[in-house]
């Protein structure tokens, strides 16, 4: 029997529409972030796990892949490997809702454009992979922008190396997981409820929860985490099935775009001298790079 033709490698309208949306929602994000921002982060984080958990079987449901899910769920070694990326998702969005909290978006924005590069590096680093002279340059001018932005603040830039580190590090071992993309994010929450539920639960028995204190806001904005958090997620794992590599590499800029503007024009965040000289410096690296990228994409037809 001959094998199925692989889907051809070329963007479609309904791809385009769905990467939108996932990007559109995330840009959004810190919009979302910010009307909880005197919630505590922790209880915050729980709540989107928690939250998450339903939405994300809901959609296995529908699209009948539950038993991948339960397959997964008796492999130790899948389990194991589902273990790592939730705590680096965790962790990622553990950060980004302290950063919108603390005021610190513009930074945020930081560690999502300097991601793509990292994960150029890491791919050089543990995969071996050739770098070429443009990417290395890119890489080196980004070096250099967060290199200078710690020397002019009297700080390493926290925020946006653990954002970069977190994802970086989640995607790439998200690829090594060998469980489809709606069905892994399935299994993260699920492992991660545990903890979430018991943070929860100990919140309320103290009395100090957010949470069904008579504050119908804060409850329909807690609830709201499990679909501003799953959606775009699963909305993005569609989407790139008819999309080019290219295009998505494009369309990724739009969320810390968006961001960044957000940081701007809606919080009122201050650029400062040290940023106004480093984030130019980013945005001419990922220019380089996108360049590059673009190029050896169109001699690989």
């Amino acid at each position: 029997m001959s094998a199925a033709p692989s889907p051809p490698n070329e963007d479609t309208a309904q791809g385009f529409a769905l990467a939108l949306t996932a990007y559109l929602m995330w840009g959004f994000l810190p919009l979302y972030l910010k009307a909880v921002s005197h919630i505590p982060v922790l209880e915050v984080l729980a709540h989107r796990v928690i939250w998450s958990v339903p939405v994300a079987l809901a959609v296995l449901l529908v699209l009948r892949r539950t038993a991948d899910l339960r397959r997964a769920l008796t492999s130790p070694r899948l389990l194991g490997m589902a273990a790592m990326t939730s705590f680096l998702v965790a962790a990622n969005w553990g950060i980004y809702v302290w950063a919108i909290k603390t005021g610190q978006t513009l930074e945020a924005a930081l560690g999502y454009f300097i991601n793509p590069l990292f994960s150029v590096l890491l791919g050089a680093l543990v995969l071996k992979e050739r770098l070429t002279r443009a990417q290395l340059g890119a890489i080196a001018l980004s070096a250099l922008a967060v290199a200078y932005l710690t020397y002019e603040q009297g700080r390493v830039p926290l925020v946006a190396l653990g954002l970069m580190l977190s994802w970086g590090l989640y995607a790439y071992l998200k690829k090594r997981l060998p469980l489809g993309p709606n069905q892994g994010f399935a299994l993260e929450v699920l492992l991660l409820l545990p903890l979430a539920l018991g943070y929860a639960f100990t919140l309320q028995a103290k009395g100090v929860a957010s949470f069904a204190q008579g504050s119908p806001p804060d409850d329909y904005l807690l609830i709201g985490l499990g679909l501003i958090t799953a959606a775009p997620l699963m909305i993005y794992a569609n989407a790139a099935k008819g999309l080019r590599l290219s295009s998505i590499g494009i369309l990724q800029y739009i969320v810390p775009s968006m961001v960044f503007l957000t940081a701007v024009f809606w919080f009122g965040e201050e650029m400062g001298r040290a940023r106004m000289i480093a984030f130019p410096m980013i945005w001419a690296a990922l220019a380089i790079y996108t360049a590059s990228f673009l190029r050896a994409a169109r001699s690989r037809g």
